[in-house]
């Protein structure tokens, strides 16, 4: 035991002021205490909310960091605003970075609760203390508070911090999952350090990214500082120190997940936004992550706010930052919507077996130009589902399919078959020529004639052999007149000698490049000679002999 007294310098109405209001809400106060175990190089830090019993609510804080003597509680622990970075080497006997600097966090105590005790081991001393609000209150202005204290030795090899906080403000039962949540969204440690949420001694959950991103299902992601150079070229100073991740999803976040939030040295020193960016884009509303800025917190000048939401944007050091920033979001936002639309455009191709750019390739220029744009509209438009968008650009590929005008001339089914894979290839002579083949083929097996010649094989044949009118009556029963019938019989004999004589006899000696490049035979011309092969083809499926009538 010693005799020897703790003090604590203070003007009551400052501990009022920074404690009670700072630190009102529980989540901020408590992430208070956890820095505090960070700080002392902790490698686990646990804390213990107890409500079972109204009467005995309280809060435990234990860690297992390097702990402190009495004479650091003295002199380091009890002075409010205390700058440890320039009092002692920034850097901590564990390796890491202070986080904390104005020497505030402690009154995070008193957001809390009235009664705050303190057990810390250090060098086989344990030094136990008790703060007491109202004591605290009472103390004239200019006095030092003295809190009960006393100390006795402990292990040699003990070390550690537990503060237990009783007499709290908080009246209702903790919500154990928001307050996890909440914690989990004001930390980003990177190295060995474990948080631990416990609630009434059987319930526990470990405090990390997993938990803050819970839900939250990424679509695309950007890594940093990789995704730095991918995304935009800058000459920002500390671009290749900003680490983290960006990531979007395929469903809307809730708002308070939106943005990205900005860490340093493993604790939040601004909220989740986007950095002055417009958010009237559907892109914000499925945006979120995160970006380690240690340096700012190495800067001469304090950017960072007291309570940790934001930084000073208004310091020239933060306002390039934020540039930056902003034009990292807005390059996300770019390749965002081109990963959107490569990603729909896949979905589409499989779904619906249209592959969009293969089809654009095999429809006309002028449609083409009339329907991309129109289809890119649809793509891009996330407020519909990709079920509509797949029927949107199904319907028009079954309106508009591949090598429209072939589709659109209702080619006979035998002149498809021979005629279709040299048209899509280029080549019309030879679609036109091989599919009168097939014709003449036909009439010559109909008819039973062994005429060689093709043109005259047409007079022998329509008039006389076959008759491509025989099963017409009108709708009354009746026979057509005549006059009507020798005429349709005669059309078919003159169009078919006119399509074997001013087809394929002249063309037959040229080559087949010529005529398509000198537009003498050109795709329309195929396309007209098709469509009246196809004609032709029809009547010579109706017709009969004579004999049968």
């Amino acid at each position: 035991m010693t005799d020897k007294e703790l003090k604590m310098s203070f003007d009551p109405k400052t501990i009022e002021h920074l404690g009670i209001k700072m630190y009102s809400r529980l989540p901020n106060a408590i992430a208070e205490l956890i820095a505090n175990a960070y700080d002392a190089c902790a490698t686990e830090v646990i804390v213990h909310l107890y409500d079972e019993d109204p009467d005995k609510k309280s809060i435990i804080v234990e860690d297992d960091g390097i702990g402190m003597t009495f004479d650091e509680v003295n002199d380091k622990f009890l002075r409010i605003g205390r700058n440890r970075r320039e009092e002692e080497e920034a850097e901590l006997p564990c390796g890491r970075m202070v986080t904390g600097k104005k020497g505030l966090g402690k009154l995070a105590f008193f957001g809390i609760g009235e009664i705050i005790q303190v057990e810390t081991c250090k060098d086989g001393e344990k030094t136990t203390f008790t703060l007491n609000w109202e004591k605290l209150l009472d103390t004239p202005s200019g006095e030092d508070y003295c809190p009960d204290s006393f100390t006795e030795k402990c292990d040699e090899e003990a070390h550690g911090t537990t503060i237990t906080l009783t007499k709290l403000k908080r009246k209702t039962s903790f919500d154990f999952d928001s307050l996890a949540k909440s914690l989990a969204k004001l930390f980003n440690f990177q190295d060995a350090f474990v948080v631990l949420l416990a609630q009434n001694n059987d319930h526990d959950i470990i405090i990390d990214n997993k938990l803050k991103y819970e839900g939250i299902e990424p679509e695309f992601k950007w890594p940093f500082p990789q995704a730095t150079s991918e995304l935009l070229e800058s000459e920002y100073q500390h671009k290749n120190n900003i680490a983290g991740e960006i990531v979007t999803t395929d469903k809307p976040i809730k708002p308070d997940m939106r943005g990205v939030t900005l860490f340093a040295n493993g604790r939040m020193v601004n909220k989740s936004e986007f950095f002055g960016r417009s958010e009237s884009s559907h892109f914000f509303s499925y945006a979120t992550g995160w970006l380690n800025i240690d340096f700012v917190d190495n800067w001469k000048e304090d950017v960072i706010s007291t309570n940790r939401q934001s930084l000073d944007w208004e310091n020239s050091q933060t306002a390039e930052l934020r540039i930056y920033l902003r034009e990292i979001i807005n390059s996300i936002h770019t390749d965002w919507r081109k990963k959107k639309k490569e990603k729909k455009r896949a979905s589409i191709d499989e779904k619906t077996s249209v592959n969009i750019q293969n089809w654009y390739t095999k429809i006309p220029n002028d449609i083409q130009a009339k329907v991309e744009p129109v289809i890119n509209k649809i793509i891009d438009d996330a407020q519909l589902s990709e079920p509509e968008t797949n029927n949107i650009v199904k319907t028009f590929h079954e309106l508009l399919p591949e090598y429209t005008y072939y589709h659109y001339r209702y080619i006979h089914p035998e002149i498809q078959k021979i005629s279709e894979t040299y048209y899509q290839n280029g080549d019309y002579y030879t679609a036109f020529s091989e599919s009168l083949k097939r014709y003449v083929a036909e009439v010559r097996k109909k008819s039973n004639s062994n005429n060689p010649k093709d043109r005259s094989l047409m007079q022998e044949v329509f008039q006389r052999k076959l008759l491509v009118t025989l099963k017409y009556k009108k709708t009354d029963g009746t026979p057509f007149l005549k006059d009507t019938i020798e005429n349709i019989e005669a059309g078919q004999q003159f169009l078919s000698e006119g399509v074997v004589a001013g087809g394929r006899n002249p063309l037959a000696h040229e080559e087949h490049l010529e005529l398509s490049r000198s537009g003498l035979f050109s795709e329309k011309d195929c396309l007209d000679f098709l469509s009246l092969l196809s004609h032709l083809f029809k009547r010579l499926d109706d017709a009969k002999s004579p004999t049968d009538a």
